[in-house]
């Protein structure tokens, strides 16, 4: 990278910095949450609750938090997130002491507010860089999820027994000082002023279709929406159908592992190719390889089929989840970028949540070949709409 990337844009990485430490929540929360629950839960049926409960709550967050980075600016709002997420962990901490499993399930609530919050670092860091460096921008902030996917299990594994007298206590306890040390690199970022916009934004009817009004909005949206939806399709039912095929558990986790791999790895070059292709070039790619990775899957149920699918899955959803938001960050204006990002968010989580329930159904319904392909269907459907609308609109 050039020398003038570095010096031109600390601001930059300090939001990566930020977002790497609050990152690492992610991880910790996969592995905290059925765990917490089995133990609080008054039956085995309600373990998974709380962990239910904090993707809702992202869905019902995400837009309010937009609005209120549009109106204070984001690092109030990444604050508010870092506290919210710090609190949720102290809570959960209470929770547990307490063997309260509805505190438990509110603690995962705001935990889950926190971390649909901290989804905004993407558009951040491309408003502290050029408009010419904002495909890398935006593609290396992807990096922290890799490096969080490390680091989080291994905090989870150093501080699950530090109390010894309440299984799990000190994990929640380390949760709430990372979000609070998350923190401390935004007191050296400098954010552009948000101005005096004309209007306040509102989440209503009339403002959500202002939104969608531009094609190339849409577009994005689109393309972002279906990305993520199709990688939480595959990826949630993996271990299930693995396991129902004869293979290991472990072998479903190493499976995992380098499908999270797959989806951020490629943050360290997508920017720059979205800067020598473009973002529609990226978008079709990105969907190209989401439809590979649906037909890998349904061609058999050996390991390689499934190792090849969630990877080319993960490199899928990279390339049109970065170029779908680059283009989203360069087609909106300033007035409208908290409604707009706040709708895409809303939306991306509702499809997340829609996919995710969807995908379990469907593999134990009808198996694994058929989620496969219902995959493909929608993914094939979602890039000749992409195609198709690019030809007949301008951007």
């Amino acid at each position: 990278m050039p020398d003038g990337f570095l010096t031109a844009n600390r601001s930059f990485f300090g939001l990566l910095a930020a977002n790497t430490i609050l990152g690492t929540s992610l991880p910790l929360l996969i592995i905290l949450g059925g765990l917490a629950g089995l133990m609080l839960a008054p039956t085995v049926a309600l373990s998974t609750l709380p962990a239910s409960l904090q993707t809702l709550a992202g869905l019902f967050a995400a837009a309010p938090f937009s609005l209120v980075m549009g109106r204070f600016g984001r690092r109030v709002g990444f604050a508010l997130g870092g506290l919210l997420g710090a609190a949720g962990a102290l809570w959960a901490a209470f929770a547990l002491i307490q063997g309260d499993f509805l505190l438990l399930c509110l603690a995962h609530m705001a935990l889950g507010a926190a971390l649909a919050c901290y989804q905004y670092f993407r558009f951040a860091a491309a408003e502290v860089v050029s408009t010419q460096w904002q495909p890398v921008a935006i593609s290396l902030m992807l990096t922290s999820g890799l490096i969080a996917a490390l680091i989080g299990p291994q905090v989870f594994i150093l501080t699950k027994d530090a109390m010894i007298a309440v299984p799990l206590l000190g994990a929640y306890l380390s949760l709430a000082g990372l979000s609070l040390i998350g923190l401390l690199p935004l007191l050296a970022v400098r954010m552009p002023s948000i101005g005096n916009l004309p209007e306040r934004p509102q989440m209503t009817r009339q403002g959500i279709a202002k939104a969608l009004q531009k094609p190339p909005v849409r577009r994005a949206i689109g393309t972002v929406a279906v990305a993520q939806g199709v990688m939480v399709f595959m990826m949630v039912p993996t271990p299930l159908a693995m396991i129902g095929c004869g293979l290991s558990d472990t072998m479903a986790g190493d499976v995992i592992r380098w499908h999270v791999v797959a989806m951020f790895a490629p943050s360290f070059f997508t920017g720059f190719l979205i800067q020598r292709f473009g973002t529609q070039r990226m978008c079709q790619a990105g969907l190209t390889l989401l439809i590979i990775a649906a037909a890998a899957g349904a061609a058999g149920l050996t390991p390689a089929h499934f190792y090849g699918a969630l990877i080319i899955l993960g490199v899928g959803w990279n390339f049109a989840f970065i170029g779908a938001t680059t283009l989203l960050a360069q087609v909106v204006a300033q007035e409208d970028k908290a409604l707009t990002q706040g709708v895409n968010d809303t939306i991306i989580a509702l499809s997340s949540t829609i996919f995710a329930f969807a995908g379990g159904g469907i593999v134990a319904a009808f198996g694994w070949a058929a989620l496969a392909l219902s995959a493909l269907g929608v993914v094939a459907l979602a890039l000749v709409m992409l195609t198709y609308t690019e030809r007949t609109s301008a951007v």
